[in-house]
């Protein structure tokens, strides 16, 4: 595996909180009425949760022109006036590892950087409540080789031996990829996921028969309908080129990056940086 090193901190920020050192590392929008009041939106047709603070002073300037002769009412409330609390709670990062494993690209290098990048993370992960998964595609299919946990003793037995070679079944990778996240969504749906592909972009491993390349980018898209945030690593060589892992990145709405020294420390530099834009 790859060398395992002190990690930084990963903060994904919103509305530009403050992380604390221990509990779980992000902020995530609740619909439930235990997170933190932190600021206040038009209740519309959702009447349970109002933010009276706010209310109030969305109606303050129309009192006048609303007392009527009497002047009995002190205070006059319109429907349009309701304020809704938004809220936010700590939440827990899902970072799924998607590796081409096929021989179209150096396969043992990337492994090795990969896994010293996800032991590296899980030791974070055990003070920040984060998970971390790794899927691995070659031959004829994908495979989840490390689902979601946040255990590296978990990880060390799962990943201690990883087959390389054959063809690259990315469409294979990329479904097997949404279908964990979507199921993690299900199981909390404020868990903040990040998708991390490493791949040269190229797929020749179809699984309805339609081509390769066309079905890896239907299969990209299902990211960014979902709006899951993405990572490219793109493992073509510079002078070879093609531009297929742009394209699948611009296809799941996200970022492609070029490594051309991959290891597991700027592998995980780049995901911090991803994580903290």
């Amino acid at each position: 595996m790859g060398d395992v090193f002190e990690t930084k901190r990963l903060d994904t920020p919103l509305d530009k909180m403050t992380r604390e050192k221990s509990g779980k590392r992000s902020y995530s929008r609740t619909e439930r009425k235990r997170g933190r009041y932190i600021k206040a939106r038009p209740a519309r047709d959702k009447t349970t949760d109002i933010a009276f603070d706010a209310t109030f002073r969305a109606a303050a300037p129309y009192q006048l022109q609303r007392q009527d002769d009497e002047g009995e009412t002190a205070l006059k409330l319109r429907m349009s006036d309701l304020q809704r609390k938004v809220r936010v709670r700590r939440t827990g990062n899902l970072i799924l590892f998607v590796v081409d494993a096929s021989w179209s690209m150096a396969a043992a290098e990337r492994m090795e950087a990969t896994k010293g990048a996800i032991f590296s993370l899980l030791v974070d992960a055990y003070q920040r409540r984060d998970q971390v998964g790794m899927i691995v595609f070659q031959r004829d299919k994908a495979r989840v080789v490390l689902p979601p946990t946040g255990s590296v003793d978990l990880a060390q037995k799962a990943l201690k031996d990883l087959p390389v070679g054959g063809k690259t079944p990315l469409s294979h990778g990329l479904y097997t990829a949404w279908q964990v996240l979507e199921n993690a969504r299900r199981r909390d749906p404020e868990t903040r996921a990040m998708l991390i592909l490493l791949t040269d972009g190229a797929g020749n491993v179809s699984m309805t028969g339609m081509p390769a390349q066309e079905e890896a980018m239907r299969m990209a898209s299902l990211f960014a309908q979902s709006q899951v945030r993405s990572i490219v690593i793109n493992m073509e060589h510079a002078a070879f080129d093609r531009g297929l892992a742009q394209a699948l990145a611009d296809a799941m709405g996200g970022v492609c990056y070029n490594l051309p020294d991959l290891r597991a420390d700027t592998l995980l530099r780049t995901v911090k940086r991803e994580l903290g834009s």
